[in-house]
This record gives structure tokens, C-alpha cells and sequence, in this order.
């Protein structure tokens, strides 16, 4: 991927909506611009988890603002991602399809633990270098983030679902501060952090830190009401809840350092981050200045510079499922040859292609740890399920369909092809696999593919395909398959290419 000078990240959060423009210089981001809109999208979900109308247009506005601002940028330097809500809301399809129209760039949802990543990524460049163990907690809209990590390096990671948006709804919809309605907002939030305390209560942490808007407006209060002289402390929170029930209302609150947008979620924000502190046995908390979007930048750049996260994912998945690495190379490199004599016909829909097929082709046998009968199926469900460092969900369905479709009947995929542009890729790694059936480094005869309106064809010398009438069976075969769904794959024969 090439290196650009000035890049652009997107947080999309259940509670605002934040571009940060920067210069790249070497292997670091300066900020040049940031935009921050208070959308509370995770606000605009219903009951039974549809994002209603009013809060879909907040959101549109807002894109279009940014689209203006990012106008310019090449799709490589810009990565915009969504979180809880995009996770959770029933209609996040259509809504994602209307949003990216409005930004002009893709948007990618990620998962809670690969959110949970970047937030470390960004955390860990804002703080000094340090071997100790950190603890860094992102207190969001709709989810909670925390990881255990060293360095650069994150260990340990959760998400839990519940953030400031969603616990100023569920307890404090009237935005008063009722001593019961606080205990209740508490003990839900101590219930869920319980699942993870074993793990990461203190003892297996030096320094405790918080990053994202919960985090710096706690502290900000703290300090400028004189109840903390510096970050969060447990005395601090305790002091700020009583003077929380002594107003009962965060529209009588009169405390310094509190700013209009935050009021809303301060009292969610705020059960959250004191039973954190509870169950946790943290004292202190420093707050950081790198958040999400800080470690989607440093992210873009570990792909410019060949550092890919989601490369070593790959490399990892075929070590713990024990894939054949040489096979896997021969699918790869077969699969990359076949795919660059069609590469100019593909229509752009598909973001990174050549990656994601080469991904697929290194990763399409994980499922025979499981099982060798129907192990397609296996692998399919393990990359469509797996946590998966650096790779978008979106990217986790499509390598998912690739797995699925390396092989068996194409029309049990008629209802999982979305996207037209996927066939062409679901040919060639098809082709790259029958092609390499022997497992062994045979020599392959030169090959053609083409793709046109007509469909798909294969040219191949016609005297090695008659010394293997295994091969030549095979292709015929395919031909079949592909005319039972109505697309043409013709089998063709020549002269030596």
C-alpha cells in the first residue's frame, strides 16, 4: 500500500462523531484539523434495536460536514469506523449504505475487541515509553473497552456492552439523579464488570488510564471543582456522587469544567466509571490524550509501512489451525496470477480485492482442524465468528465467503453473493484450488483468463490438458457449476501460450 502525507481517521461512537486529519512524518501523526459533532446515534435506538429517523439525519448532517472536509484525500489515506451502534442496530445495513454515500469513504464496523485494539493503539503513542503494565479503559457510547497491555503491545482485551449513552437512557432518561435509580445504574454496570475482574482487577496492572469523552469529562470536573488534584481518583468520584444526588437533576448541576454536550451522559458516564473503580480496586487513573481515531491513524500507517495487523492475524490463524503452508502458497500465488490478468475489469466495489483473495487463499483449509468433511463450512464459520485483529467485520464476511466458496455446489451461494463483484474473485481462488489438487510443486502450464460480458473463460495448452484428464475432467465439471447459476465459464484449449 502506498505511504501518503496526510491522512484522515472517522470515529464513528455511539455518542459523537470525530474526524481527525494529520500529517504523517516518519512513523508519526501531527493533528492538522479535528471535527467533533455530539450525535448520540446509540441515543436513536429503539427498544427492539432500530435506529429511528430523527437520529439517522443527525447522523447524515454530520457525514456530509466531514465529507466536505476530507474532499481531496485519496481512499487509501482516509479509514472511518463504527462501533456499538453500528454493531447492534437491526438496520445498520441500510443506514451503513446511506452513511457512506454521505461521508464518499467506506465505512468499516468494527468489532468490540479489534475496537478495543486501536483504542490501545492510540492510547499507548500518547503515553511515555514504559514497560509496565498498563490498564487503559474507553468508557463509549453503548460499549466499554478494556485492555491490559505493555508498550505498543495490547494483551488482553474486552468489551463489555454498556457506555455512558446507553446507561443515561436506561436509568436516567428524565435526566434525574434519584439515589435508587443511581444504586440500580451501579450494580448493572458492577454485574458486567464482574465477568472480567479475575482478570484484570489490580494486581495485574501498575498504571490505570482512561481515554475517550467519559474519561477526560470526569477529570476535568475533578480537578476544576477541587475534588482530585489530578485525574480520577476514588475519593474524587465519591465526593462528585454526592453532590450528583444533592442536585437530582444534571439540568441543576453547577459545577466547572462540565460543558453543555456532556450533560446529557454525564450521570451514565459517571455509574459506569465508579463501579469500574469498585470492582476493579483502582485508586488512581490518569486520562490520555489519544483515543480511537488517534490509533485508526497509527494503524493506516502500520499498513503503509508493511506492519499490518491484519497480516500477522493471517500468519497467527494458520499456526493455531495447522494449515499446510506450502499448499497455501501455491493457492495464493496461483490465485494472485489468475486474479492480475482480470484485475482491470473489476469494478471498484470491493475494497482491497487482491488482499482479501490472497487472505482467503492462505486461510481457506483452517476448518480441516476441525473436520475434513465439509471443512469449507468449517472455515467459513471460524473467520465469519473469530475475533480477528486489524480486519473489519465487513472484511471478516467476505473472507467468510471466500472460505465457503473455494469449493461444493455454487448455488448454495446465490443468497450469500451480495455483491456482483464477488463471483470473479470466488472463480479464481475456485480455479487456484482445483488447479493445485496434487498438493506437490508441479509445473503449471502458462494459463489465460478472461472476464467479459459474456462471462469467464480459461485457455489452456491443449496437450497438457490431455496428459491430465484428472485436471481436465475437474474444469469440466466447473463449467457445469457455473452454467447451473446462470453464469458462462467456458474451458478453452490452444496451442502453448
Amino acid at each position: 500500500m502506498r505511504a501518503y502525507s496526510t491522512i484522515a481517521a472517522v470515529d464513528l461512537g455511539s455518542n459523537s462523531f470525530r474526524l481527525q486529519v494529520a500529517r504523517v512524518v516518519g512513523n508519526q501523526v501531527y493533528p492538522l484539523d479535528s471535527l467533533k459533532e455530539p450525535v448520540r446515534l446509540g441515543a436513536g435506538l429503539t427498544p427492539d434495536k432500530y435506529l429511528d429517523d430523527e437520529s439517522q439525519q443527525r447522523a447524515l448532517a454530520c457525514l456530509k460536514i466531514f465529507s466536505e472536509r476530507l474532499r481531496g484525500l485519496p481512499r487509501e489515506a482516509v479509514r472511518a469506523v463504527g462501533t456499538n451502534t453500528f454493531r447492534v442496530a437491526k438496520n445498520a445495513p441500510a443506514f451503513l449504505d446511506a452513511a457512506q454515500a454521505a461521508l464518499g469513504f467506506p465505512i468499516e464496523i468494527v468489532a468490540g475487541k479489534e475496537e478495543a485494539r486501536l483504542i490501545y493503539l492510540g492510547v499507548s503513542h500518547g503515553l511515555p515509553v514504559s514497560e509496565e503494565q498498563r490498564l487503559v479503559v474507553d468508557i463509549g457510547g453503548g460499549s466499554t473497552e478494556f485492555i491490559i497491555g505493555s508498550g505498543y503491545q495490547p494483551q488482553q482485551m474486552e468489551s463489555l456492552y454498556m457506555g455512558c449513552v446507553s446507561f443515561s437512557r436506561r436509568f436516567f432518561p428524565d435526566g434525574k439523579i434519584g439515589r435508587n435509580d443511581l444504586l440500580q445504574a451501579e450494580l448493572a454496570a458492577r454485574s458486567e464488570i464482574l465477568t472480567i475482574a479475575a482478570d484484570f482487577s489490580a494486581g495485574h496492572w501498575q498504571h490505570a488510564v482512561g481515554s475517550s469523552g467519559s474519561a477526560r469529562a470526569l477529570a476535568e470536573i475533578l480537578e476544576q471543582n477541587g475534588l482530585s488534584a489530578s485525574g480520577i481518583t476514588r475519593d474524587g468520584l465519591a465526593r462528585l456522587r454526592a453532590l450528583l444526588l444533592k442536585a437530582g437533576d444534571v439540568k441543576l448541576l453547577q459545577l466547572a469544567g462540565l460543558v453543555p454536550d456532556r450533560v446529557p451522559v454525564l450521570a451514565g458516564g459517571f455509574a459506569i466509571m465508579n463501579s469500574i473503580f469498585t470492582e476493579l480496586g483502582i485508586e488512581h487513573m490518569d486520562v490520555a490524550t489519544g483515543a480511537l481515531r488517534e490509533g485508526v491513524l497509527y494503524d493506516l500507517i502500520g499498513r503503509f509501512h508493511k506492519h499490518d495487523m491484519r497480516e500477522a492475524t493471517v500468519r497467527e490463524f494458520m499456526r493455531r489451525y495447522h494449515v499446510d503452508p506450502p499448499q497455501a502458497g501455491r493457492v495464493q500465488v496461483l490465485a494472485s496470477t489468475l486474479f492480475d490478468q482480470i484485475a482491470h475489469k473489476l469494478d471498484g466495489t470491493i475494497a482491497n480485492p487482491r488482499l482479501q483473495l490472497a487472505w482467503a487463499a492462505r486461510l481457506h483449509e483452517i476448518g480441516i482442524s476441525i473436520a475434513h468433511t465439509g471443512y469449507h463450512r468449517h472455515s467459513a464459520y471460524i473467520l465469519a465468528n473469530a475475533d480477528m485483529p486489524g480486519f473489519s467485520r465487513l472484511e471478516q464476511e467476505q473472507l467468510s465467503l471466500l472460505a465457503r466458496a473455494h469449493r461444493g455446489a455454487l448455488s448454495k451461494l446465490l443468497s450469500l453473493v451480495l455483491n456482483p463483484s464477488e463471483w470473479p474473485l470466488i472463480l479464481v481462488l475456485r480455479l487456484a484450488v482445483l488447479l493445485c489438487r496434487s498438493r506437490s510443486d508441479v509445473e503449471l502450464p502458462p494459463m489465460k483468463l478472461k472476464f467479459g460480458s459474456s462471462g469467464f473463460s480459461l485457455t489452456l495448452n491443449r496437450e497438457w490438458l490431455e496428459h491430465n484428464p484428472l485436471t481436465r475432467a475437474l474444469l469440466e465439471d466447473e463449467s457445469k457449476e457455473w452454467k447451473s447459476i446462470g453464469i458462462s465459464f467456458a474451458l478453452k484449449t490452444g496451442k502453448a501460450l
